[in-house]
Formats: structure tokens, C-alpha cells, sequence
């Protein structure tokens, strides 16, 4: 096989890498440098001589332990974080397909997941993505991570009981039909927040709704959580009065295989990202992120929302 045949082979699993690496580290960047990292690995192996008799577990090998080693940073980075942290967003309009490189980006990825998946080791975190969102059998996740299959079941089983333990309803992936249900819940909770309507909003919050929001220091957002239906509905009514005359608007999208919308200024800059986990007809969970190093993969990126630098 041709260099540049090769080369082409390889580039087919790019969408794979990339989700693995973005369930390792909840971030766009960082998975996009991993899978690179792991492709520039590959061209270093070749030029060696090295035979790789099987390249999809080869990439996904690499790109795996990878993640695994950038974790131990990023947990570093992450302690030091300032207010909630949430995900990167994965973001593809409502009306199509995303990209190729999220072709194979599950559902089950979704911000309130990926928050839990912070609560395990690296090492955990790579066996029980490996195994309960993209389906490896165990000795294909014992070669991945370098463990024993014994071994590798018993970090699964771990991590399962520590994820089921925090996971809500809304974290279920959702069939085909309420899909299409929770994009129009979506549609009319954008509509009232826009047009003040209270009644509706309160209409489609569940009772221990949870409203979370990432600012990282930079961008306006809640330091912590904030629950109960009423208080958040007068924050998302305060918070659209206030964009909506600085002529911000909203755009449906699906946010991590989840209803949501991107707020775009007047100038068509990116504000932030709003995902809304919907369970049982109504809305479980909001995560609202407007940290610009966490849109800048969206666009360019509003000074709407940043906070004046100290």
C-alpha cells in the first residue's frame, strides 16, 4: 500500500478518535490535539519500519493512553478552576448532520455525563468509555488501557456503581420519537425565555430542575448551581431581558446529541451555549456555557458576556 493510500486509511478513523478522546477529556481542543498526537505517532512508527498489523486498535490504543496521560494535568488545571466546569461543547445544527469528525459522537456524551465522568481516575474513565459508550469488549479494552481483562472488569464495575450513582433520567439516551418532542419543548422554552412568559417557563421546568453555569472567571455565570423552578425561571428571564437588548438571540442546535441553542450577538459573534436535558416531558437539567475558551471551536467569540479584566 502507497504512502498516500496509507494515509487515507488512517484519516477513516478520525471521527472514532476524535469521540474517544472527547469522552476522555470533555474538551473539543484537547481531543482534536490528542487524535493529532496520535496520527503524528503513527507517520513516526512507519518511518521506523514499525509493522502495524492492525491499525484501528493501534490509533485507538494510542490516542487512549494519550488521554490518559493528559488527564493527569488537566485534573491539575480543573481543581484550580474557577466557579462550575462544564464541557467544551459539541455543537451541529438542529436541521442536519454535524461534521464528520462527530459522525460517531453517541448520544450518551452529554454535558451531564461527561461531568460525572470527572469523578473517575483516568484509568477509569478510559475503560468505562471504552466499554459502556462505544461497546469494546473487555479483552479490546484490556489491550487498549495495558491491564489485565479481570482487572478491566473490575474498574468497570467500579466506575458503573460510582456513574449510576449520579446519573439522572435526562443522562438516558432518548429514542427517535422524543427526540423530535424535546426539540419542540426546546423551541417553546426559547420562545417564552425570549418573550418573558413565566408561566410557560415554570410549565416546562421540572420541580428540582438544576440550572449549572460555566463562566470560568471570564464570561458572567452563577458560581455554583442553582435549583428550585421559580428562581430559575426569574434567572433566565432576568438573563434574556438583558441579552435580548444587546441584541443577542438564540439559534436552535443540538448540543452533545441534546436540544439547546447557540446566542449569537448583533455582529453574529458567539455568546454562549445553551444545552437542556429533557426527561418525562420536561426540562431536568440546564448547562449554560459562556467561558470563551470554551467557544472559540463555534467562531468567533462576543465580548457580551466577559467580564472586565483585573
Amino acid at each position: 500500500m502507497s504512502g498516500s493510500a496509507r494515509a487515507v486509511d488512517a484519516v477513516g478513523y478520525r471521527p472514532l478518535l476524535f469521540s474517544i478522546a472527547y469522552g476522555m477529556t470533555g474538551s473539543v481542543g484537547d481531543a482534536e490535539d490528542l487524535v493529532q498526537d496520535a496520527f503524528l505517532g503513527l507517520t513516526r512508527a512507519r518511518r521506523a519500519g514499525t509493522v502495524i498489523a492492525d491499525l484501528k486498535a493501534y490509533l485507538t490504543t494510542t490516542v487512549t493512553r494519550l488521554g490518559i496521560n493528559h488527564l493527569g494535568s488537566a485534573r491539575v488545571r480543573r481543581e484550580a478552576y474557577v466557579g462550575e466546569w462544564l464541557p467544551e461543547p459539541v455543537v451541529v445544527a438542529a436541521d442536519r448532520p454535524g461534521p464528520a469528525e462527530h459522525a460517531e459522537l453517541a448520544d450518551s456524551l452529554s454535558m451531564a455525563f461527561l461531568v460525572l465522568l470527572e469523578t473517575l481516575s483516568p484509568a477509569e474513565r478510559a475503560v468505562f468509555v471504552l466499554r459502556e459508550v462505544f461497546g469494546y469488549g473487555y479483552p479490546e479494552v484490556a489491550g487498549i488501557v495495558g491491564k489485565s481483562e479481570v482487572n478491566c472488569r473490575q474498574i468497570f464495575a467500579r466506575a458503573g456503581k460510582r456513574i449510576a450513582a449520579g446519573r439522572e433520567p435526562a443522562d438516558v439516551v432518548p429514542p427517535p420519537a422524543r427526540r423530535a418532542e424535546g426539540d419542540e419543548l426546546a423551541r417553546r422554552f426559547f420562545e417564552a425565555a425570549e418573550g418573558g412568559d413565566l408561566d410557560a417557563l415554570l410549565g416546562m421546568l421540572a420541580p428540582d430542575v438544576v440550572f449549572h453555569g460555566d463562566g470560568g472567571g471570564k464570561a458572567r455565570a452563577l458560581g455554583k448551581s442553582l435549583t428550585d423552578p421559580r428562581r430559575v425561571a426569574g434567572l433566565l428571564l432576568g438573563g434574556f431581558r438583558r441579552i435580548r437588548s444587546l441584541g443577542v438571540s438564540p439559534r436552535p442546535v443540538r448540543i452533545n446529541g441534546r436540544p439547546g441553542a447557540v446566542l449569537y450577538d448583533a455582529e453574529g459573534r458567539v455568546v454562549s451555549v445553551v444545552e437542556l436535558d429533557i426527561a418525562d416531558g420536561v426540562i431536568q437539567a440546564i448547562h449554560s456555557v459562556s467561558n470563551p475558551d470554551k467557544l472559540g471551536h463555534l467562531g468567533p467569540v462576543s465580548d457580551v458576556a466577559r467580564l472586565p479584566e483585573r
